[in-house]
């Protein structure tokens, strides 16, 4: 019988809680001049500044396992995409493109992994797919394709994430440290890159006109982000890919239910019913004889 520990469970439900209402800080800060990059930038350094106080024996791992690199582009891309995407698409439609994640990790929990790919997985795609359709879908638009930046961006985010947990799975024996400190830095490293990059061509401002009112909740959200992260990586690393991906669904009840609440979404039938098969879609491929991960 399959054993699934419940502080796992618990750390990703902490992990999941905290970046289902990251929207209403990308939010704040974009309101106040900060360009979502820039914030992303500025809250992982924070984030990355406090673990390497803390979790400095962790750094030669660095050197001795360099897939992290892969764990750190990962990170860095799905933070820069998603939360672009959510500080200017519709809430509910980003969390539900982002989290078509689970249909990505079945394939390569294959690849990296060696998960089996099942009867539940193949059902579960379609499901998934089926569930995108109905949120997608226009009439006067034609083919239910993303229509706009933040839908693609949603999209591209999710995929750098089931990267990101199934490289972590793989990774399950490198010490937490030592991964919260490959994910946080990427997050750092790439949006720097991409704010540098975009505001050198003109595309956005750079942070010099930032109001000082900013830098306290940048702060508030470096804390909350460093303990995502590593609830995060805690959990990944010892659950199957499969469990730890209906495990992070709870993101779409938090996120939608909070941005209705504060009135920055609507919820259409159509986003209902899809969100309900995109939900429901990772829970029919828990396949009986999993093996959980044992970890010292």
């Amino acid at each position: 019988m399959q054993h699934i520990p419940k502080p796992a469970i618990a750390a990703l439900l902490l992990n999941t809680t905290i970046w289902g209402l990251s929207w209403t800080g990308m939010r704040a800060l974009e309101g106040m001049g900060l360009h979502p990059l820039w914030a992303t930038a500025a809250i992982f350094v924070g984030c990355s500044a406090m673990l390497l106080a803390i979790k400095r024996r962790d750094i030669g791992q660095l050197r001795r396992h360099p897939e992290l690199l892969g764990v750190a582009l990962a990170t860095g891309l799905t933070n820069a995409a998603f939360n672009v995407a959510i500080a200017y698409g519709d809430v509910v439609r980003v969390i539900l493109l982002f989290y078509l994640m689970p249909i990505w990790t079945v394939v390569l929990a294959r690849v990296v992994l060696r998960e089996a790919i099942t009867a539940r997985s193949l059902g579960r795609v379609a499901l998934g797919l089926m569930g995108a359709v109905i949120v997608l879908y226009q009439p006067r638009l034609g083919l239910p394709l993303p229509r706009s930046l933040p839908d693609w961006l949603a999209l591209l985010g999710g995929m750098c994430f089931a990267v990101n947990n199934v490289l972590l799975r793989r990774l399950h024996g490198v010490s937490d440290g030592a991964r919260a400190i490959s994910m946080l830095s990427g997050g750092a490293l790439l949006a720097c890159l991409l704010g540098v990059a975009l505001a050198l061509s003109g595309s956005i401002a750079w942070p010099s006109a930032t109001p000082g009112a900013a830098w306290p909740l940048v702060g508030m959200w470096s804390v909350l982000f460093l303990i995502s992260n590593l609830c995060l990586q805690y959990g990944v690393a010892r659950l199957p890919a499969n469990i730890t991906a209906v495990v992070m669904l709870a993101e779409i009840l938090v996120a939608s239910l909070s941005a209705w609440l504060l009135g920055a979404a609507e919820l259409r039938p159509q986003d209902v019913v899809g969100g309900v098969f995109i939900i429901a879609a990772p829970w029919i491929i828990r396949d009986r004889r999993a093996v959980a991960p044992s970890v010292a």
